[in-house]
Order: C-alpha cells, then structure tokens, then sequence
C-alpha cells in the first residue's frame, strides 16, 4: 500500500526500517497490540550456574572470563572459546567450558576477546575436551551487572524483528497502552486478577512460577487474558447480528396454493419432520422486513438441497430472483440437476453460471439474470463476477459456506447489496438480500456459540427413510488385491464403486498412488467393466461425462480425486474404498463415506491406509470406525485439529481466537456470552470499547 502524501508544508515521513515494516507485518501498530503481542515461551536468566558444577545435558547460564579465544580449522573454520569461573582460572581444576561457533562474524571474535567477562545460556554438551556449548546465547557483562529479577520472554517473530528489539518494542507497548478496566463491575468474573496485572505477569513472570501452568495457559493471567479474547469476540458476532436487525430486505408472504405448495405435491417423497421443521424456521425468516442470515446445517444426504429450493419458492412466487453458490463445478452441477427437475416442470426458468460456460450461451445465461426471466440462478464463484447483473435478487444461497474465502463472502453480499431496478446499482433504499448458508459439516456447540454467534442456526438431525447404515472397515495397503476382489463381486451384482485418490500425479515429497496409475490398474484387473477417472484438472465436458455415465449407471467403477467429496447422489454406489485414508482430513473421509449407502443396497466404506501412522492420522481412522454421526465426527474433529484448521477460510487473514481453546475453555465461553448480553443491553460503549480495543478492524471478519 502506497504511503499517503504528505500534508502541504511538512516533511515527507521517513522511510521505516525492516523491524519496523516486519512489526506493520505481524500487526504490531497499536501499543495495545503491542502489550497482547504474548511470549510463546521463557528463558531463565534470573541465575547463575557456576562452571564447575555443570552436567552433561543440563540447561543453563554461566558467567566466566575468556581465557582463550582463537579460530580452529577442523572439517570447517570454527571460532572456540574457553571460559573459566574467574579472572585466572584458579578455580578450575579440570578444564574450561568450551564455547563452539560453526558460523560466526569477525565481530564476535573481537567481542570475545581474552579477559572479558561474559554470560553464557545454552546446552552443556560432554565433548573431547570436556564439557561445551555449541552456538550459546552470549552477552559481555561487568562483574557487577545484577541479574533479572523475571524470566526473559521469547516472541513470536519473523527474520526481521530480532528479539532483542522486539522485547525493547513489547516492554515501551506495555508501559504506553491504555490497559485501565473497561468493564463494568460484575462483567468480570469474580476472582479473575486485573487486565494490566495479568499482562504484567505473561510478558515477566517471576522465576518462581509453573511454566507448565503458563505453557498450558492455566495460570489466573491467563484465564483473565482468554475471558477478554472470547468477550471481545461474542461482543463482535452478537454486535454484527443486531446490526443486521436495521437492515432492510423483502418480506416473503407464504401463498397458499403458490409456488412453495405446488413444488411440495409434485416432489416424489415425503419430507421428513427435521426437513419440515427447519423449512418453517427459514419460512419465518423470510416474512420479515430484516435480512435473514440463517446456517442450515445437516448431516450427509439429509435433505438440505429440498429445503432450499422451497425457501427459494417462496421468494420466486413473489417475483424475486435466487441465486445458488456452490465451491465446484460437480456440487453446482449436482444442484442445476436436482432443482431444474424439481422447478421446470413448474414453469421456473434455471440459469447456469460456470467458469467453464463461455461464448452465447453465457451470454444468453447473463441477459436472463439481468432481465430477471431466470427466476433461479446456479453457478460457481462465477455468480459473484463483475459481468453478473440481478434485476431483483432477493435471496441468495451459499452451499458448504465455508469453503468460500472470507473475502469471497465479503464480496458476494457486497455485491448483492449492489442492484436495482435499472440494472445492477446500489438501490437506494438500501435493501439487501436474504441468505441463506448450507453445510454438511455440522458445527459443533462451542463453535455454534462463538465464531457462528451472528447466525441462526437450523439443524436436520435426521436422515430420510431408506438409507442403509455404512459399514466402515480399514485395511492396510497390503490388502489391496482383496479389497479389488470386493469389487468384482459389487460389479458382478450390478452395483457402482467409488475408489477415492489424494492426489493425481506423482510427487517426489508424497509417496502416494495417483489416480492415472490407479484407473489403469483397475483397468487392468477388471477387464469387461468399465472404469472411469475424474479428477480437477480435466476439461469440464469431461468431467461431466464421467459423471453423466456413473450416474446413469453405465460405468461400474469411478476412480476420482476427492471432486466427488460432496453433492454426487448416485443410490446404486455401494462400496467407498479411500485410498490412502491417513492423508485425509476427518470431515472429509466423512463426506466422502456418506456418497454410499443412499440405497437399499448394503454398502461398506474401506480406508487404505500406509504404516506408519501418526498420533493424529490414528485418531482420524478410529473415529471414524467408532461412529458415523456427522456431529460426534463434528465435535472429534474440533478436538483434533482445532477451530482454525476446522472452519479453515471463515479464519483466512483474521487470527480470531489467538489466546482461548474453543475445546477446553468452554466454561469461558459460556461466561463471556452470559457477560457480552449484559454489556450490549446496559453499557453499550463500554461493549464498543472493549472491541476496539481487542480486535480493531478484524472486527469485520467476524461479521462473514
């Protein structure tokens, strides 16, 4: 970003140094961001050890003088330094500790010289010579300098931002920062030390403290420092929520006989009570005059695609457009399928929106959006382009929201707060569409009431009749002829097989089977039946042929990237096999298990996995043997990975939660919700303040 101009009579500001652009980096502006900028670990400098009573492998400091120094020439040039308890060396009996640089400056050297004092930290190490320290921290000190009185953090940095000017930088953003008590009384909970003590003692415990009660962030600091995070943060969503309630949409009457009624009779099932519930849920919303922001969540192949074209009805029998966003090509196209059945026999006109759809076909595609004679739009992130124009968008749809960048999703309600009735500009009434997300990855209850506190959540907790239990079983690689031979006999009976890859060419770095190699071994070992490949990187008319066969049942086997991972409905798929299982996230082995067992067929899901597994790619397999219920799978993969890795793009460029464990502080969470009402309804600028100063203009992110 360029730097502004300078005001007329004042000099330009001078440029910054690499600290100073690496701190603008790591978000240090602020001194309050300075003063939450927390050491990842400590060191003890608070005492001395002396020389003569070091061991092998002990950690610690020593003070000494230099008694010799001089660069030796072995297998490569090192400077070597030996230094004793005193002046001259009376005291050591033995032999110096010796201090090993394999990479040094002429500069240390001369800071090195014979008889200076100076302080050592690191590992005692026996050598041939003795005890050493190979690349210890050192500094010259008098014989007088006093030791610290608080352990010496260690920051979070970058190559740029030395330690020793990032402890000056945090200590000057501790004393300057505003830390006085924003909170009113009661809105702390009782015991909880105060926000300036509480940092105090994280940036310089005393020597005597557990580290294991700070490494595990146990410790009262850092119970206060996590309640104010997780404050901030449900003050942020619940903020964002009531400011949606000023907003403006169009309210949706329900019409009897319409449009909602008449998809409902020709459907050729009965919706189930969970699916009837949530609809009425999202119906509601849908009546008011205030922009509904609603997740509908439910578990693989519970009916969440049925429930959104009925929402989508209701605003298509009062003249306004919809629009569904899904993250693939197959998943769009999953959905064009399903809804273009469902509503054209209705009389309801479905575009379809794709990176891949070019020349007059997109163009007629865009003058039926525009014009507003496609009632419904289908598409990839291409629904979001510049080229796309509403006549009159009122409900927007967003399936597995969270494979969407926070940018994306920012721009696409940007963008769809952006029409009119001449064309695509900002209305000048302001009025916004509804939206509605889906997810297949059910949220679990933590994650519900903090990153999703802004939302309405919906929740089908129950599968449509006929679906058959999936057998979940794991196999080692070597099992593989085996697992082939299942096949043969699911292909003989007329039944379809999906046979998963993680990847698609070969990689030096991942020892894994491709999916080329794997299609023509398959080939090979099934000859007669026909074997087919998918994978992202094929042409889109490819893609959809593949699919197109697999689908009408004319193709027994399909070997494909995880493209396949959500939306593909084919009932008469029957047996999964995961190659290489370990590789895959824990959400993502459950999606891709829940594409079987949409039948009457009894239907089994294999996971290949290579010896040897890590602690992590252990508890992934053994959950998914344990259970097959997407929100215990939910709850396993949040204690797994962590909120981050499991909302992945909600997170990307806003560290929301640097300090609370969404897993283990939940007791937190649940104080600072009950406290965030309290704020809101009672100290509104203290609520304000309180956000400014935790989260600044990550804020926004929050609000995604």
């Amino acid at each position: 970003m360029a730097a502004p101009d300078p005001t007329p009579g004042t000099a330009p500001a001078a440029p910054k140094s690499a600290p100073q652009k690496a701190m603008d980096k790591l978000g240090l502006v602020r001194s309050i961001d300075l003063a939450l900028h927390l050491p990842m670990r400590y060191e003890d400098e608070t005492r001395i050890t002396p020389i003569t009573a070091l061991r092998d492998g002990q950690q610690a400091q020593v003070e000494g003088v230099v008694s010799a120094c001089e660069v030796q020439v072995r297998s490569r040039r090192q400077l070597v330094v030996h230094l004793h308890d005193d002046a001259d060396g009376s005291n050591d009996s033995d032999s110096p500790l010796v201090l090993r640089f394999l990479n040094f400056y002429p500069s240390q050297q001369k800071a090195l010289a014979v008889g200076q004092r100076v302080r050592a930290r690191g590992e005692a190490r026996g050598g041939f010579f003795g005890l050493e320290m190979v690349h210890p921290v050192v500094k010259a000190v008098a014989a007088d300098t006093p030791l610290p009185m608080a352990l010496t953090p260690v920051y979070p940095t970058s190559a740029q931002l030395p330690q020793a000017y990032l402890r000056k930088a945090v200590a000057a953003g501790l004393a300057r920062a505003d830390l006085s008590e924003l909170l009113p009384p009661g809105a702390v909970p009782a015991g909880m030390v105060p926000l300036r003590e509480a940092l105090n003692y994280l940036h310089h415990p005393p020597p005597s403290v557990s580290l294991a009660a700070l490494e595990d962030r146990s410790h009262p600091a850092w119970q206060r420092l996590k309640f104010e995070e997780l404050l901030a943060q449900q003050l942020s969503q619940l903020q964002a929520k009531r400011e949606r309630e000023l907003q403006r949409a169009p309210p949706f009457a329900l019409t009897p006989g319409g449009l909602q009624d008449r998809l409902l009779g020709a459907l050729p099932f009965t919706l189930t009570e969970a699916q009837r519930r949530v609809g009425s849920e999202i119906a509601h919303d849908l009546q008011r005059a205030v922009p509904m922001h609603r997740l509908l969540q439910g578990d693989v192949g519970s009916g969440k695609t049925v429930v959104a074209a009925l929402a989508a009805a209701i605003a298509m029998q009062q003249g306004w457009q919809c629009a569904l966003m899904a993250p693939t090509e197959i998943l769009a196209e999953q959905h064009l399928r399903k809804l273009v059945g469902w509503l054209a026999p209705l009389g309801i006109t479905v575009a379809w929106l794709s990176g891949s759809r070019k020349g007059k076909g997109r163009k007629k595609m865009l003058e039926q959006v525009a014009s507003g004679e496609a009632a419904l739009v289908v598409g990839t992130h291409a629904v979001i382009q510049d080229q796309v124009q509403f006549a009159r968008l009122g409900l927007a749809i967003i399936d597995e929201q969270h494979r969407f960048g926070v940018q994306q999703r920012l721009a696409l309600r940007a963008k769809l707060g952006a029409q009119s009735d001449t064309g695509g500009k900002l209305a000048a009434n302001g009025i916004e569409p509804h939206t509605l997300m889906m997810s297949a990855t059910p949220i679990p209850r933590t994650l519900a009431m903090t990153l999703f506190a802004d939302l309405d959540v919906s929740t089908i907790d129950e599968l449509p009749p006929g679906r058959t239990p999936v057998v979940t079983k794991l196999f080692a690689d070597s099992k593989r002829d085996a697992v082939i031979a299942r096949i043969r006999d699911e292909v003989a009976q007329r039944r379809q097989v999906y046979w998963v890859c993680p990847l698609i060419e070969e990689s030096e770095a991942l020892d894994l089977r491709n999916a080329t190699e794997t299609h023509a071994q398959l080939c090979e070992a099934l000859p007669g039946q026909t074997v087919g490949l998918l994978h992202g990187r094929m042409p889109a008319a490819d893609k959809a042929a593949a699919m197109a066969l697999f689908t009408a049942g004319e193709m027994g086997v399909l070997v494909a990237t995880t493209v396949i991972e959500v939306g593909v409905d084919v009932p008469n798929a029957s047996l999964m096999v995961i190659e290489h299982a370990e590789r895959f996230g824990l959400s993502q082995l459950h999606q891709l298990r829940g594409r079987v067992g949409r039948g009457a067929a009894a239907s089994v899901c294999v996971l290949l996995y290579s010896a040897p597994l890590s602690v992590t790619a252990k508890a992934r397999l053994k959950a998914m043997l344990e259970t097959a219920d997407g929100f215990e799978i939910a709850r396993r993969d949040l204690e797994i990975r962590g909120p981050g890795e499991f909302m992945g793009a909600r997170q990307s460029g806003a560290p929301l939660l640097r300090f609370a464990d969404l897993v283990l502080d939940e007791a937190l969470v649940h104080q600072a919700r009950a406290a965030a009402l309290v704020l809101l309804n009672n100290h509104p600028q203290a609520a304000d303040a309180h956000v400014a100063r935790w989260l600044g203009t990550r804020a926004d992110y929050m609000k995604a």
